[in-house]
């Protein structure tokens, strides 16, 4: 018997989901996956397991689930939801309940109930099946991440002093108890919105959190709310949307969806006609130098997809001003991975194609470092950069 355990990374987002498996018994689950689910369904195979349980640690705020979609591809597959705290749902699914265990081969699964960043909140204990009183590991979802630990203020003032103590309590009473040898888990890394600062690895043990991380520092339940809530990052406005289709159950879309080529008159055309919302993914500078008047500029680095959740309606299509043509198979998952799965199609031939054709063009004017620090008597210099970036100016 061999143990498989494999994170999967999703950049942008900060995701993290997992691969557990037994290649003895051939049986595999997935933990929290993403909605573009090709990547699983290739590991299996190349590790020659059967996905037969898919596990939410909850209901997720910063991505669209990819439990149904993954359920959908498999003959099977279950889904497996808490349904502590109240938790409801619109899709075929199994019950969680605190305390119910699952085995893989020699690894004893054991869900525990772990409320704070959300009431139904679940975080799966690892633990040989010989030894299941003594973990080597847990998955701990959203609850607590290298560094940081879930924010509990995601479901509005109503019910934020409530998590909070639910959070405290968690951190407090159930991780503080874990052994320090025990690894932890996370579904997210560095850069997610769901914590405030989460540390740069991807994985860490309760012994050193234990001594590092500012969220386990905390005595009272006062002081550790008003830390919590100081230093939350401003919370997407996307994510309440998140919330409803993850509970509801997102659409099962079969494969990424189709985006038709549209020549540069067609493309005109179809902006004329508002057929869908102009996103140009090009790198800035490509961007300023020439644009399709109109035109948003979200990139298409790993992060679109939060810039997305930011400045989009899902309701309403897209029409996409590519770098590559070669670039649609990876950017089209970026929009997917916050809901967006509504396309009008995209450029051929890109901007080259565009400016062959005769049609207009916008600039954004751009200018070198030390321009901008000749004409500093005479601007107005706003940085919108996040608060981590630092910016120095001569006054």
């Amino acid at each position: 018997m061999s143990l498989i355990f494999k994170t999967i990374q999703t950049q942008g987002i900060a995701e993290l989901s997992y691969l557990l498996g037994d290649d003895d018994e051939g049986v595999a689950a997935i933990f929290d996956p993403r909605t573009d689910v090709e990547v699983y369904l290739e590991m299996a195979r190349e590790e020659n397991l059967s996905i037969t349980h898919i596990f939410e640690t909850h209901i997720h705020a910063d991505l669209v689930s990819g439990s149904r979609e993954l359920c959908a591809r498999l003959d099977s597959a279950k889904i497996f939801v808490s349904h502590e705290g109240g938790a409801s749902y619109g899709f075929k699914h199994e019950k969680v309940k605190d305390g119910d265990q699952f085995k893989f081969g020699e690894v004893l699964v054991t869900a525990r109930h772990t409320p704070g960043h959300t009431p139904e909140h679940m975080s799966y204990v690892l633990a040989e099946a010989d030894h299941p009183e003594t973990p080597w590991g847990i998955l701990t979802g959203d609850s607590l991440f290298v560094s940081s630990a879930g924010r509990p203020d995601l479901l509005g003032e109503k019910h934020t002093k409530e998590l909070a103590e639910k959070q405290f309590h968690t951190l407090r009473d159930f991780y503080l108890k874990l052994p320090d040898h025990v690894m932890i888990y996370p579904n997210h890394g560095a850069g997610s919105p769901c914590g405030a600062d989460i540390g740069d690895r991807l994985s860490s043990t309760i012994g050193y959190e234990r001594k590092f991380n500012k969220f386990l520092q905390f005595g009272d339940m006062k002081s550790f709310t008003d830390y919590a809530l100081k230093t939350a990052p401003p919370m997407p406005h996307y994510y309440p949307v998140m919330k409803k289709v993850n509970a509801q159950g997102p659409e099962v879309l079969g494969s990424l969806p189709r985006v038709p080529g549209l020549s540069p008159k067609a493309f005109k055309k179809a902006i004329d006609q508002k057929a869908g919302v102009l996103v140009d993914v090009r790198k800035m500078l490509a961007f300023g130098g020439g644009h399709i008047p109109g035109a948003l500029n979200l990139g298409g680095s790993p992060v679109l997809s939060i810039w997305a959740g930011w400045m989009l309606d899902p309701a309403k299509p897209i029409l996409l001003v590519l770098e590559n043509e070669s670039d649609l198979d990876q950017i089209v998952p970026r929009f997917l991975r916050t809901g967006y799965s509504k396309f009008a199609g995209y450029l051929v031939g890109g901007m080259k194609a565009w400016d062959a054709a005769g049609y207009l063009n916008a600039q954004v004017a751009q200018m070198t470092v030390q321009d901008l620090n000749k004409r500093l008597s005479e601007l107005v210099v706003i940085d919108v950069r996040s608060a981590r970036a630092t910016f120095f100016c001569r006054s």
